[in-house]
């Protein structure tokens, strides 16, 4: 009988275990728990997987602005670490007119010449470029949040509620990201109101996304025809009060003079063709970020609902899960997924959902122009929301001003 005893308590310590796993006693505000029979963290009323006596114990503590982070990291970062971004860090190369670090041994932001920290090629290198005045000072975080808050007022075209019915489903732990697991039986999107494509700013969107070849290490070549798409979109997105104010913004901090000056460098930055693999100029940051790249056997990129949608319903595109569902109950939203595109594993993919091409492409500018290689910290509708851009570092335009690598939502901490 004694021998029995152990095996009695293990037994009940086990029940009572199971059934904490039902109710939130003890477990308010606790992360996502796979294993537990219904949740008690600050999203499971997003997500309809509240316990029964959620609100009765946890309704209090909750603090709806708190958010919930996530991190991704693009594979060719990997091979390039944030500290070592530029290949010659006591020089302005491709560096004129970035964010201050203290990290760096010289500096050529634009107010380097007042603390006399500035690289020894500074003046030659930056001192005359178009539009630039030294006597402006860096963008502060607050000049961000607010300017991104206008943004997101002013996106008009983005989808509302009824546009889009989404099915993200199942919800995994960060660790689980690289069982490349197919959780979710049904796809992504269960509708969407196609209406929205025929904006023109969605139309040059679209027409711009299969002119690209996925895999890396094969040269792209533009036509006129493809070229005068590009040109386009551009006129397209600013002709919209959206990236008007971002204008606006931008030279009122002296980074541009003059409209088509804002516009030439969007395009290089954007759409400048550079290497990836090979010799071959395979990739532009347009590319990359928004219609997607294979690389090394894996999906680098590839941070756009619109791509995501249309792939997925030509059958390329499978959802698998989720880490991250924003805290915005209304377009655009955030949500970081894991997906296969055509036989290759994409292990955290943020996008932007129900936005429109504009306020993308607004935000992902204005912050590699503020905080290029760096966290750009916004806010959008009351809530905090980071932006990491990285620039490519091997090849420049210009007067040594860097293409843009990447850029997608990393977290929304402050």
């Amino acid at each position: 009988m004694r021998a029995c005893v152990p095996l009695i308590v293990a037994a009940l310590c086990s029940l009572a275990w199971a059934g904490n796993l039902e109710s939130c006693a003890s477990r308010c505000n606790e992360k996502f728990n796979r294993d537990a029979a219904c949740q008690c963290d600050r999203r499971c009323h997003r997500h309809g997987d509240c316990c029964e006596d959620y609100e009765h114990l946890c309704s209090v503590e909750e603090d709806p602005k708190e958010p919930e982070p996530f991190l991704e990291l693009e594979e060719e970062m990997l091979e390039a670490p944030p500290g070592h971004l530029y290949s010659a860090p006591s020089s302005c190369q491709a560096r004129c007119h970035e964010a201050f670090d203290r990290h760096q041994p010289c500096h050529c932001d634009a107010r380097c010449p007042e603390f006399g920290n500035c690289c020894q090629d500074f003046e030659g290198l930056c001192g005359h470029h178009e539009g630039f005045s030294y006597s402006s000072d860096a963008i502060t975080k607050e000049e961000l949040q607010s300017i991104s808050e206008k943004i997101y007022r002013a996106d008009v075209n983005k989808a509302q509620k009824q546009d889009i019915i989404l099915n993200s489903q199942n919800r995994i732990l960060p660790s689980e990201t690289r069982d490349q697991v197919d959780r979710c039986p049904e796809p992504l999107f269960t509708y969407v109101n196609e209406k929205l494509f025929a904006k023109p700013t969605y139309a040059a969107f679209i027409n711009l996304l299969n002119n690209y070849q996925p895999a890396t290490g094969r040269g792209e070549h533009f036509s006129a025809q493809q070229l005068a798409e590009q040109d386009a979109f551009l006129g397209e997105v600013m002709s919209t009060a959206l990236m008007k104010e971002l204008f606006g913004f931008l030279r009122r901090q002296n980074r541009y003079s003059s409209e088509q000056e804002f516009v030439n460098d969007l395009k290089n930055m954007w759409f400048g063709l550079y290497s990836r693999g090979n010799e071959e100029k395979d990739s532009s940051g347009f590319e990359h970020v928004f219609s997607g790249e294979i690389k090394k056997g894996k999906v680098t990129g590839f941070h756009n609902w619109i791509r995501f949608y249309m792939q997925e319903k030509e059958g390329l595109v499978d959802y698998y899960s989720h880490i991250y569902d924003g805290p915005w109950d209304s377009y655009p939203d955030v949500l970081a997924m894991q997906f296969n595109w055509d036989g290759y594993y994409k292990e955290v993919g943020s996008a932007f959902i129900g936005s429109s091409p504009e306020f993308e492409f607004a935000l992902y500018s204005l912050c590699f122009i503020a905080r290029p290689g760096k966290v750009c910290q916004l806010s959008l509708g009351g809530y905090p929301l980071a932006i990491q851009t990285y620039p490519w570092d091997k090849s420049t335009y210009g007067n040594g001003k860097k293409y843009i690598a990447t850029a997608y939502v990393v977290s929304s901490t402050q």
